[in-house]
């Protein structure tokens, strides 16, 4: 990229580029980069140090933050702690945020399509109401769910958190995959139906290599919201087996004690599969969120 910057006194302009850039800022971009970075990752150190840690260095009174002996067996115990059934709570944790966000994508990708292409009466209103339900939080619905899940009988069940998560991360991935579909020119379908492509064919095999960005983006961000969702699985869930490992997580944490070194190790096995999912995805995720910044 060349960038040009005219004198003011109209003096010859000076071009630079790329790479040349001087030292004194390439110097502050890097510290300024370290900077950021220590502030993302020295918390997850810290947890990490945490759980190779004894429970009694943990809780010692002149703390430090390197474990005196690294005590790796931590990994291996929690599994069969007495608190919670981890490797159940693992599963169910998967269960819920896999299907959910298969459920979440089966829903918002022809929604979303359909509300971009077709002008509809009460479309506004149905967008609208969309973006609604973006303002309410399981939180703060937890009673009514719970009501409504246990006079059908599925409370305490993958099937109700499945629900719960699909219906509150819908809006979300609706709102982000229309956007994608209606900058898609319309030109595009109907030259594919001149040819003889049907309906199905042009959202399946003509619009979503196009919009394959944001729907990956859509997808990331409904597994996180899934994998981390708390408060209705706090209350809808009561089996400790069927609980997911936010919650199971809060049955290290007692009235008198903590088994912080515990605490510390489910938190990293719970952000590995994340980390890993953006890692696989990184590229087509960065694309989804700056598409459309650049013309």
């Amino acid at each position: 990229m060349t960038v040009i910057a005219q004198a003011p006194n109209g003096a010859r302009r000076r071009r630079f580029t790329a790479d040349q850039v001087p030292l004194r800022t390439m110097l502050l971009r890097m510290l300024a980069g370290a900077v950021v970075l220590a502030i993302f990752v020295i918390p997850y150190l810290i947890m990490f140090f945490g759980s190779v840690k004894s429970k009694s260095e943990i809780r010692s009174v002149n703390p430090t933050y390197f474990p005196t002996a690294w005590r790796w067996e931590n990994y291996l115990t929690m599994w069969s702690t007495p608190e919670t059934p981890l490797v159940q709570n693992l599963v169910s944790t998967i269960i819920i945020a896999v299907f959910a966000t298969l459920l979440v994508l089966l829903v918002a990708l022809p929604a979303a399509y359909y509300t971009a292409r077709f002008h509809f009466p009460g479309r506004m209103v149905f967008m609208f109401l969309v973006i609604v339900t973006q303002m309410l939080q399981p939180a703060v619905l937890t009673s009514g769910l719970f009501r409504q899940f246990s006079f059908f009988g599925i409370s305490d069940t993958w099937l109700a958190m499945i629900l719960i998560n699909a219906a509150f991360n819908l809006s979300f991935a609706v709102w982000i995959m229309h956007s994608f579909f209606a900058g898609v020119p319309k030109e595009i379908d109907e030259a594919a139906q001149i040819d003889g492509a049907g309906r199905l064919a042009v959202l399946f095999r003509i619009n979503l290599p196009l919009v394959w960005p944001g729907i990956v983006t859509a997808i990331v961000f409904t597994f996180v919201a899934c994998w981390n969702e708390f408060a209705a699985s706090l209350v809808i869930m009561s089996t400790a087996g069927n609980q997911p490992l936010a919650v199971a997580l809060t049955k290290f944490v007692g009235q008198y004690e903590t088994s912080w070194h515990y605490v510390f190790g489910v938190s990293v096995v719970a952000i590995i599969p994340v980390v890993v999912l953006f890692m696989l995805i990184e590229k087509r995720l960065i694309g989804g969120l700056t598409a459309g910044s650049v013309k």
